[in-house]
């Protein structure tokens, strides 16, 4: 295929420096891995991998200052308010779940 269109996008200089390391590791310059990552979109007809947040780290409440703890005990007086709620079983079940105990 033929290489005949530019994509210019501005990036972290610090980001673009750490992946040219790695890259170059590899053996592989930039446009390479650009290449590739745009035929695996094609591929796969959206990214090629999960775009998910990591996970979030239990708050221990002793680190939270008070008007962050006042404001986690709201979130969960509105979220029960709301109905957002579940079987104490079934919220232990997904804890320890997420936390690989």
């Amino acid at each position: 295929m033929a290489k005949d269109a530019n994509v210019f996008a501005r990036v972290d200089a610090s980001l673009k420096e750490q992946a040219e390391s790695i890259l170059t590791q590899l053996g592989m310059p930039m446009s390479n891995a650009i290449n590739v990552f745009l035929n695996q979109v094609v591929l796969h007809r959206g990214l090629p991998f999960e775009v998910t947040l990591p996970p979030q780290a239990p708050i221990a409440a002793g680190s939270l200052t008070s008007d962050e703890y006042y404001a986690e005990i709201k979130r969960g007086y509105d979220d029960c308010a709301a109905g957002r709620t579940r079987p104490a079983g079934e919220a232990f079940q997904a804890i320890e779940a997420e936390l690989g105990l």
